[in-house]
């Protein structure tokens, strides 16, 4: 068997975001999301993934998988590979105008449904957390009261996520070993039993595509892997090129350091020898020791040397 990359966009939305895929986005949905009352989602509505503005002006933008559930909560779901720079900005973007372009004409701000958005990523986002899933939701500062529920934001790092198949333990668990390594499998696992699982494989295998559905594969495929070749690189070159000019200012640096030193170091031996010179000259004058040092600055010690040699 050979399934296909579920990080790509197209194999993502393939999986969870058609008709068939319902109790497939519902049992991963529910393993995801932490609602307050203990409930579960019993139904999904998917549509149209495409956010066009209702505003003229307005961006559009592009999620993967955009759901109603049977609550009323709004989801919408992306995947993404690579980091982007405005990332964090086009997540609260997404989230925003979910929220905001549900309200018609003459309706209540109260009719409006809370939004969700889901963001799956195959980097690092949050450096200084551990955890694999992350919740984010208004909250006052020091009291960390809730102001709304209404807008949340979920995160999961597929980085994080590290446990092999026999440490799989809940269904959690079970999703995301899925979309991070399905397409390194070339069987179905006997851990993946559960119906919606086997369902998502199944959906997954390549060899239920279609030859467009499988060029178009192969060309998401493709586009990923060299844009994230492209970043590296990029990254590559500017670590040489940051390293290289730390080298060089740190020789310049020791270069100035040890001139300074050696030049202070040579005044100060040719004024002690000044002095040397001058305390003889005295002595043989046989002038007092007290006056021979104040005059030069020698410590008495050095002067009774001078007048031994």
């Amino acid at each position: 068997m050979d399934f296909l990359d579920i990080k790509t966009d197209f194999a993502f939305k393939k999986v969870f975001g058609s008709e068939e895929s319902k109790d497939i986005l519902i049992s991963f949905l529910n393993s995801v999301i932490e609602f307050e009352d203990d409930s579960h989602i019993s139904d999904v509505t998917i549509v149209d993934p495409y956010q066009n503005p209702l505003l003229q002006g307005m961006k559009d933008t592009y999620v993967d998988v955009k759901a109603v559930l049977s609550n009323g909560l709004r989801v919408i779901i992306e995947m993404q590979v690579l980091y982007l720079e405005g990332f964090e900005k086009r997540i609260l973007y997404n989230a925003a105008k979910a929220y905001s372009t549900q309200l018609k004409k003459a309706e209540l701000y109260s009719s409006l449904d809370p939004v969700i958005a889901l963001t799956i990523t195959d980097f690092i986002m949050f450096e200084d957390i551990d955890k694999m899933i992350t919740y984010f939701r208004l909250l006052e500062k020091e009291s960390f009261i809730k102001y709304s529920g209404d807008i949340e934001l979920i995160f999961i790092e597929l980085p994080k996520f590290n446990k092999q198949i026999d440490e799989l333990v809940n269904i959690i668990d079970k999703w995301i070993y899925f979309i991070k390594h399905a397409d390194e499998l070339d069987y179905i696992p006997k851990v993946f039993g559960d119906m919606p699982l086997q369902k998502a494989f199944k959906i997954a295998n390549t060899a239920q595509l279609t030859p467009k559905e499988y060029e178009q594969q192969e060309k998401r495929a493709f586009y990923i892997y060299s844009q994230k070749t492209l970043v590296e690189k990029s990254v590559e070159r500017g670590m040489k090129k940051g390293m290289k000019k730390g080298m060089e200012k740190g020789m310049e640096k020791g270069m100035e350091k040890g001139m300074e030193k050696g030049m202070e170091k040579g005044m100060g031996k040719g004024i002690q020898h000044q002095r040397e010179i001058s305390a003889k000259k005295m002595l043989e004058l046989d002038l007092d020791s007290k006056i021979i040092s104040k005059a030069t600055g020698l410590t008495m010690e050095e002067i009774e040397q001078i007048r031994s040699k």
